[in-house]
């Protein structure tokens, strides 16, 4: 199964398994927006994405917050993995597969995986004594804990003292491959500050680490050992494995990495970052599985400046964000205002004013003053007029007609922002164009050959910047494409390779000559600033 080839026209993408200890907060929709983005970019093209995303449901965590709740673990999971589907659909997240580490077909990848890893003599049974934080389902070493005892990350929560026998994955066996790793795959972690965070953590000399625990009855039990519970990070890392499998088919590993793995993108937030980046590599080269292309940690989110937390009372609900706003406004400042991979900040007012400037004010003006022009000049008929009539010293043309590589380098680098920001460069400087040209001048000459001209290139820059923008804002891009004549669907993303293929779509100065525009309509109305 090392041998394992993934087709290169198929993309697998993942968000974090995320823990069911409490409804989706804003982190976790952020970097499910990110994923649908990078997801939504690669179907653009023609790839065939796998999108994961899913909820981790187990652990001791889980079990007292149920307990606490007065509900049963499981249905208290279902309830919490219900809230997390809802919120992607109002988001217009478009995942493939939603993985529950609580689905009986899981706990058969589990078993075999375990056995696997057991059967390279990697799993053993030894006594644990040492910290323990429930909310990070974790061991601490002393120097991770704060002068009081409290988790460093969890600063409300004491550790607790755990003196017990576990069942441990020989991790410290894989330090020189992993080294090894890193070294001859740069891109394997990113960005580089996580990478170095990493190696640096894996130099100090890696330890076994604990792959069992004992008095909880909220898991999967080990293999030949019903007394101990495996491990909730054991389990859910292999919550990425489980869904490739297709509805129909046997739980095995051999089918469900036939045809999806190795994943190509794991995306996760820094604070998980150990995990995916040192010890899930280390069990997939015990149980002799490629290993994942790239696995990326962004940062953390702050809002005004400061941490969010229920105990600060300045949480922010997303749910109340979108219902409030529109999913594509809240899509566009998460991937526009923030650096992925670096920590972020959340303003509601700034939120308002660049939504307002970016998409009311330049790109939705740009086309309905366009549109206009089109009705009032052309007789709403597209000019009949192609990529060889427009002089090549034309601003637009020149800063049209490499516009899409760029952008799609940009998305597939992650840096999404910046391609945001290229996309703008064009919106911004049609608007420019036309205010220097003045058409309605022209028209009022009789010059109607340099009118159409013009409006040709900015109706081509419109046109291109919905198209590169969709994979973001697949809303509105819709609605630009449908006012200027196409009937496509930016969220039937299976079949508009079909409908307006990559090739041509994404190059400047393909608009078909005989489009019949539509009537001018806003395609983001001006938010109100907060109050």
């Amino acid at each position: 199964m090392t041998d394992n080839k993934k087709d290169n026209s198929k993309f697998t993408i993942t968000t974090p398994l995320y823990y069911v200890n409490d409804i989706p907060h804003i982190g976790s929709a952020y970097t499910t927006i990110i994923a649908d983005t990078i997801a939504r970019c690669q179907k653009l093209q023609g790839y065939e994405v796998l999108l994961i995303t899913g909820t981790d449901e187990h652990g001791q965590k889980i079990q007292r917050t149920a307990q606490n709740k007065g509900s049963e673990p499981q249905e208290y999971c279902d309830r919490i993995a219900r809230s997390f589907r809802e919120l992607w659909s109002i988001l217009n997240i478009q995942y493939d597969r939603f993985s529950r580490t609580t689905d009986p077909r899981h706990h058969s990848i589990v078993k075999e995986f375990f056995q696997r890893v057991s059967s390279q003599g990697d799993i053993y049974l030894d006594q644990q004594q040492g910290w323990y934080c429930v909310a990070c389902e974790e061991f601490k070493e002393e120097r991770e804990l704060l002068e009081n005892g409290h988790c460093n990350i969890h600063t409300n929560q004491k550790a607790e003292w755990r003196d017990e026998a576990n069942y441990f994955f020989r991790l410290s066996k894989y330090q020189e491959q992993l080294e090894l790793l890193y070294q001859n795959n740069p891109d394997f972690i990113q960005p580089e500050s996580r990478r170095n965070e990493v190696i640096n953590f894996v130099k100090q000399g890696l330890k076994d680490f604990s792959i069992s625990r004992v008095n909880l009855d909220w898991g999967f039990p080990v293999p030949n050992d019903p007394q101990h519970t495996i491990y909730v990070w054991f389990d859910a890392l292999l919550g990425y494995i489980t869904p490739l499998l297709e509805e129909a088919e046997e739980p095995t590993l051999e089918n469900a990495l036939a045809k999806w793995w190795p994943v190509n993108l794991h995306l996760i937030g820094k604070d998980i970052l150990r995990f995916h980046a040192v010890y899930w590599p280390a069990m997939l080269l015990s149980a002799g599985l490629p290993l994942p292309e790239k696995v990326f940690g962004h940062g953390f989110l702050t809002k005004d400046g400061q941490k969010m937390g229920k105990s600060l009372g300045n949480t922010l609900d997303p749910f109340d964000l979108v219902n409030r706003y529109g999913s594509d406004a809240v899509r566009y400042y998460f991937v526009k205002e923030i650096e992925l991979g670096k920590d972020g900040d959340f303003n509601e007012t700034r939120f308002v004013n660049i939504l307002n400037s970016d998409l009311a004010n330049d790109l939705g003006n740009l086309l309905n003053r366009t549109l206009g022009m089109v009705q009032k000049y052309c007789k709403g008929q597209a000019p009949q007029l192609t990529l060889e009539d427009i002089d090549k010293g034309n601003r637009l043309r020149e800063l049209g007609v490499n516009l899409s590589q760029e952008v799609i380098k940009g998305y597939q680098s992650l840096q999404l922002n910046q391609a945001c920001e290229k996309v703008l460069n064009l919106i911004r400087a049609s608007n420019k164009f036309i205010d220097e040209s003045a058409p309605w001048s022209l028209y009022k000459q009789g010059k109607q050959s340099e009118v159409e001209h013009l409006l040709y290139a900015v109706l081509e820059s419109v046109r291109l910047s919905a198209y590169l923008l969709s994979p973001i804002i697949p809303n509105i891009s819709t609605s630009i494409y449908q006012q200027l004549g196409f009937t496509v669907n930016f969220n039937e993303t299976a079949k508009l390779n079909q409908e307006i293929p990559f090739k041509l779509h994404s190059q400047w100065g393909t608009v078909p000559a005989n489009l019949t525009l539509g009537k001018p309509e806003p395609v983001f109305l001006k938010l109100e600033s907060p109050t």
